[in-house]
Formats: structure tokens, sequence, C-alpha cells
């Protein structure tokens, strides 16, 4: 099976840390996937085990207790859970997408009091964006916050926000100022915990990405306090959520390399077992073509992915490497989806195996963190803007 390794290397650490994660996975985890995914059941035992492992604080900084991966490494973290279970890294994910938006656009004070307990899993939660009305378009967000005194009073409600449920704490994006010229100088963002007047109203059932709870939240007259406010100062929310979405993005393109590894890999391995016409069909040309493609599609999402990577890493902007990469990679997981299911046939549809999932959960990749349209207008207007005439 395709081997990355040899380019991108590894410190012994972070080498540890992955051969940890592999065997937990293969322990802990496999066994049980498709019990919790066709029961859409929240896999409470398994968290536990990913706050000892220390993922909850994979990429936050070490000086406040978390592992301080890059994010080439976490990558490679995210692209071998999702070879076992996507959902799992969405968990994580935006999670992670939170302890950044501190991370990067907190106070000090901010960052002592809440990046500590993120890392530990001890507060869970993720990102709260998206409104019924208001997705790709954030700027068109409603949900508001009037300052009161030493507080702020938020109404609206957001929705498909991963970990509503069981999660504790998001970052949560609000008008601040509904009458700014351009608009996002009137959005901020709140590290709001639950709370009275902040309630989950409903769990959203899914195609797949199962057993991870997505869920509509309602604000009435909910009071933060001001010193929630990140960064102390109105305005610039927008930018704060940015920032945090290119680390979502290459995440979603590592949970693209997952699952576009899974099908290949499990497709390999049947293509050599299942005879017709008296041989193997991973013996007839019409599945070695199919083969062909599909481990081409993974290498090059990979490449794609650890370049976006290393732009973040490195601290240049990356919103059209993390777009490319995200737009590539979740296209292969749908496409090797497909051929995977092809290549098994009827197996291939049936819920006893995998493949199935795969097919169901790969769509997910193409909407989340910005839909695959935008990704392609962000790539477009990135060459422009760095090609100037």
């Amino acid at each position: 099976m395709l081997n990355h390794s040899s380019a991108f290397k590894l410190s012994d650490d972070d080498a540890l840390i992955l051969d940890s994660i592999e065997k937990w996975l293969e322990r802990d985890v496999q066994p049980h996937v498709l019990k919790f995914d066709h029961a859409d059941e929240y896999p409470h035992e398994i968290v536990e085990q990913m706050k000892e492992l220390g993922l909850f604080g994979a990429t936050i900084p070490a000086e406040y207790g978390g592992l301080g991966l890059s994010a080439t490494t976490y990558a490679r973290v995210i692209e071998r859970i999702s070879t076992t279970w996507m959902a799992l890294s969405g968990i994580i994910n935006s999670h992670l997408i939170m302890a950044a938006c501190v991370a990067r656009s907190g106070t000090e004070e901010q960052r002592q009091t809440f990046l500590p307990r993120f890392a530990t899993g001890e507060i869970r939660g993720g990102l709260a964006l998206t409104e019924p009305d208001a997705g790709t378009d954030l700027q068109s967000i409603r949900t508001r916050a009037v300052k009161n005194g030493d507080h702020y009073i938020v109404n609206g409600t957001k929705t498909w926000i991963t970990n509503g449920i069981e999660g504790t704490c998001f970052a949560l994006l609000v008008k601040t100022d509904i009458d700014a010229n351009p608009r996002h100088k009137g959005m901020s963002m709140f590290i709001a915990e639950k709370g009275e007047g902040f309630t989950v109203s409903r769990k959203l059932e899914k195609l797949g990405y199962k057993s991870i709870d997505s869920a509509e939240l309602i604000f009435d007259n909910y009071r933060i306090p001001a010193d929630r406010l990140i960064g102390l100062e109105e305005g610039h929310g927008l930018q704060a959520a940015l920032g945090g979405l290119e680390l979502g993005r290459i995440n979603v393109a590592a949970r693209g390399c997952g699952l576009a590894q899974a099908a290949l890999q499990d497709s390999v391995k049947y293509a050599q077992m299942r005879k017709t016409f008296g041989k193997p069909i991973g013996e007839h040309q019409a599945i070695q073509l199919k083969l062909g493609e599909m481990a081409t599609r993974l290498q090059a999402a990979r490449l794609l992915t650890y370049d976006a990577a290393r732009a973040y890493d490195t601290g240049e902007r990356c919103d059209m490497e993390a777009g490319m990469a995200k737009y590539f990679a979740s296209e292969a997981a749908v496409s090797n989806s497909l051929e995977a299911m092809r290549i098994h046939g009827g197996y291939g549809y049936s819920k006893e195996f995998h493949i199935e999932r795969y097919y169901r959960d790969s769509p997910l990749m193409c909407i989340g963190e910005g839909t695959n349209e935008i990704q392609r207008i962000i790539i477009a207007k990135q060459l422009i803007e760095r090609s100037p005439v």
C-alpha cells in the first residue's frame, strides 16, 4: 500500500505518538466501528481514550499543556484515524479550531485560562458559525450580542454544530454591530460555555458521519461575560474564524485522504480474493484501471494536503493551499468510495462491510469547512492576487 514516510519524515517523538494511535485504533476502535455507526451511538468510551492519548490537545502548544504537534504531523494523525473511522476526527477537528481561535486571536489571560482545559479534554466543544440562513456567507449571520454592562446578551440560532450536544464550550461568531460597513467589521467571536439561555434544540439526523453529534443551538437572552470576547476587541470575529478554518480545511483534506486510503486498501485486498472467470478480479484489466486511478488520486491528494500543512507550519498565508487540498482530497474520497463499491459489487452495498460507510461519509468532506465550489473561488482569487499584471 502507498507509503508517504519517505517524503514526510517524522521526528522520533511524533513517530511514537503515531505508533500509539495506530495500536489504539487497531485494538480499541476498529472492532467497534460498525456497531456505533449503525446505531448512530456516541462513542463515550472511545472519546475518553482520546482524552488519555492527548488528542484534544494535539495542536495546542506544549506550554499550555497540549502535544504541540505541527500541522504536518497532525494531518498524519487525522489521516490515520480517518482510515479507520472518519467520524472520530470530527470530534477533534471542531474542538481544535476553537482552540486555534483562542491561541491565535485571544489574550494571554484567555489562553492560560482555556487552552490547558481544552488540551486535557476537560472542556470539549467546537465552532459555532453556521446558521439556518447563513452557511457559506458568514457575513449574513443574524445571531446578535448586545453589550450590557460587563456582559453581552446573545440571541440567535446556530445549526449543524459538531459536538453541539456532547460539547460544553464553543467559539461563537456573532454580530456586535449590525450597521457596520463593511459587514465583517461588525462581527465578533466569544468563548461561550453552556449555561442559562444556551440550549440544544435538537440533534440533526445525517446520511453519514454517524455517532458524532451535529446539533442546533439556541441562544435566548444568553448572558456572557465581556471578558469572553476573544481578543477583548469587537470587530475581529470573522478573521479569527477564517484563521481557524485554515487548520480545519487541512483536517478535512487529511480526512479525505484517510477515506480514499481505506477505500483503496479494501479494494486491493478484495481484488485479490474475489475470483471471476477462473482468476482473481485484480487480474482483469477493468479492475486494474480502477485501482490505478484510485492510487494515483490518493497520492495526489496526500501531496496537496502535506503541502498545505507545511505552509501552515511556516506561518505563510495558506488559504489557497488549504483550499486546493480540501477540494481535491474530498473529491478523491468520494470517487474512491464509489469505485470501491463497484469493485466489491453486491458486497459493497452491504452493511456487513465498511464500503457503504465510506460512500455515506465521504460527501460530507465536499460540504464541510466551506463547500468545494467556494474552495475553487478562493483558489482563483488567490491566483489573481498573487500574480498581479
